[in-house]
Formats: C-alpha cells, structure tokens, sequence
C-alpha cells in the first residue's frame, strides 16, 4: 500500500494503475488528506438472465392509467 499526492498521481498514472492491476492499493491525497484509492478490480460472476424472472411475473390488475383517470373523477364532485 503506497501514497501519493495528486500531482505524483497524475504524473505517474500509467505505472500506478499498472500496481494497482497488480493488486497493490494506492491512495490519492489531497493536501495532506486521502481523496481517492486505487485497488484492482474484483472479479465478477456474470449476474444470471433476468429473462426466466421476467417470465414468471404475471401483471394484473387495472391499469395504473384506469386508476389516476378513475381517482382525479372522484375528487371532482
């Protein structure tokens, strides 16, 4: 874990994001202050189809449009 001010991580920043592919954590100060951190992206799953999910939701009921043109009748007396 190493860190640099903004103007190092500007100046540096292909070998810096090159640490960080590595696995190292860097962190950027501001003014004596940690703003930002560089670490290495996690590995993901592919989130599954949502497809399956979709299928197996069955609308019903009235129409949200059926209900605000129903409700805005009502209040006019």
């Amino acid at each position: 874990m190493i860190e640099v001010n903004v103007k190092e991580a500007r100046n540096n920043l292909k070998e810096l994001l090159d640490r960080a592919e590595q696995g190292e954590k860097i962190f950027v100060s501001r003014h004596g202050r940690r703003v930002a951190c560089l670490v290495p992206p996690e590995k993901h799953e592919q989130l599954p189809s949502l497809a399956k999910f979709r299928d197996s939701v069955a609308a019903g009921g009235e129409a949200t449009s059926g209900v605000v043109i129903r409700l805005r009748g009502e209040e006019r007396y």
